[in-house]
């Protein structure tokens, strides 16, 4: 069957591999539709330190169900559009003893530390499949990133008297946006990207911001009369976001960090005891933060085909990484659309 690989850095080829073999507790999955994200992106350009060339990448999964193998759950049927949680759990480490799967130490991700989806069939363990009948495959293919945001604002705790400003509005950080609005929080929306914010808007941020051509400390202790907002939540991973996060929430405010910065950072430190303030880190999703996606976008108010920058074939997606490295602050997502 046909499969994306990406072979060494700035190389990427539709090669065959075997087709997976169906095994009892497993689902067989057609591939229908898989994005790229940040960290396939940082992968091709040979940056991603968790990856061992050459891989499949692909973790943002639209499919159907093929077949199920012996001892799958009778909810589970051929041809249900389904996503699926691409991450692995030990059940062993702290974080699976805590109930913190989404955490576990030893992780490996699709695409990532093993194999990914961006191949004709994905053979998959049934508790990993997330159903989505409601559901277009294409649109099941947006709710692995979109659940990343709706994670973090469900660490940071927010309720419907929180101002939560989310920095960076790629999907990520639109998942945030989104799911901070569904909570009734005020949502200030931060980037250097007008057409970005201009989405942002629509999906709920009452504040928009262009740190490039604004002075956001200045824009900030006007829309929050002096006080900064409750939560900050980081989906960029720069230097000068986390400071940024940092250095502008509200005292005894919630930080929530999901982006992963490539250097290290010097802050400072009397705002942590100052400010009292509680930092979180966040990290991938759970199944409740999947459903809670699927809910939204069963709602049909998602502007979805604004989400999807662009959908091309296996044959042209090394094309369109290449286009993504060179202007990396135009695209939300590409989606692969595997024939």
């Amino acid at each position: 069957m046909k499969a994306i690989q990406i072979t060494s850095p700035l190389h990427m080829e539709t090669v065959e591999i075997e087709k997976p073999v169906l095994k009892p507790g497993g689902v067989l999955l057609k591939v229908h539709y898989v994005g790229f994200c940040g960290s396939d992106l940082n992968t091709f350009l040979g940056r991603n330190p968790m990856v061992k060339l050459p891989v499949i990448p692909g973790h943002e999964i639209g499919a159907v169900i093929a077949a199920t193998g012996e001892g799958v759950p009778v909810s589970l049927q051929p041809g249900m559009s389904v996503t699926v949680n691409p991450y692995t759990n030990c059940g062993k480490c702290a974080s699976c003893r805590n109930n913190r799967v989404n955490a576990c130490e030893h992780n490996e991700t699709l695409g990532v530390q093993r194999n990914g989806a961006m191949t004709e069939y994905l053979a998959i363990p049934w508790e990993k499949v997330i159903p989505a009948n409601s559901l277009s495959p294409r649109d099941c293919a947006l709710i692995e990133p979109m659940s990343v945001g709706f994670h973090a604002v469900s660490r940071a705790q927010v309720t419907d008297i929180d101002c939560v400003m989310v920095i960076g509005c790629g999907m990520i950080g639109v998942g945030a946006i989104v799911r901070a609005a569904l909570r009734g929080a005020t949502v200030i929306a931060v980037d250097i990207d007008d057409e970005k914010l201009a989405l942002a808007a629509r999906l709920g941020a009452v504040h928009c911001i262009n740190s490039r051509t604004q002075s956001l400390h200045e824009r900030l202790q006007e829309v929050t009369q002096g006080l900064g907002p409750d939560v900050v939540i980081e989906a960029v991973g720069s230097p000068e976001t986390y400071i940024t996060a940092v250095n502008e929430v509200g005292f005894t405010g919630r930080v929530v960090c999901i982006g992963y910065a490539k250097s290290e950072i010097s802050f400072q430190t009397k705002y942590f005891v100052q400010k009292e303030l509680n930092i979180y880190g966040s990290r991938n999703a759970l199944p409740t933060d999947f459903r809670a996606v699927i809910h939204y976008l069963e709602q049909g108010t998602c502007p979805k085909e604004q989400l999807i920058s662009s959908i091309v074939s296996p044959e042209q997606a090394s094309t369109a990484m290449q286009a993504w490295a060179a202007d990396p602050g135009k695209v939300f997502r590409i989606l692969v659309e595997i024939a």
